[in-house]
């Protein structure tokens, strides 16, 4: 394949990738689609998207009352999200909703700074390697591009 096909290939996908097409490429809905954007795209290597982290989301009503926090674990599953994202938009449109992808594995989770209401969490993922029906991300998650959380996750496609 050439240069010029390859980008032309990459080019199909429309930047910014906007709610109304994520909802097409991913199962998750309100409240836990957890990207509301993808701004950046590079076929089968990265993708750069982004949450506006509000008050109203639900879960700060309970986490924690007076002093609202983003749970990190549902960080991890926004990165999990993009990661998801990338692998949706590098596919043969073909493809796209003859299976479903679940979180299946994280690793070397680390959280280095609280994400709370009004953040814009920046949600960087690139693909590590593909093996049979599964894929491994590096993911790293920003707020003024400071890194506040950083995983590695493996997700694997199940046929529906």
């Amino acid at each position: 394949m050439t240069d010029a096909t390859h980008s032309a290939s990459a080019s199909q996908v429309s930047l910014p990738v906007n709610t109304p097409e994520i909802e097409r490429l991913l199962p998750h809905r309100y409240p836990f689609l957890l990207v509301d954007r993808v701004v950046e795209f590079e076929k089968d290597k990265r993708v750069l998207a982004y949450k506006n982290v509000t008050c109203n989301e639900p879960f700060f009503t309970g986490h924690f009352p007076g002093h609202p926090v983003m749970p990190g674990v549902l960080v991890v599953e926004a990165l999990a999200q993009a990661g998801g994202l990338l692998t949706q938009l590098s596919r043969d449109p073909a493809e796209l909703g003859k299976d479903t992808f679940y979180l299946v594995k994280v690793d070397n989770a680390k959280f280095s700074r609280m994400v709370v209401p009004g953040d814009k969490l920046e949600l960087e993922v690139e693909l590590k390697r593909r093996i049979r029906n599964m894929a491994q991300y590096v993911g790293v998650a920003r707020v003024d591009g400071e890194q506040v959380a950083c995983a590695e996750i493996l997700c694997a496609a199940a046929r529906d």
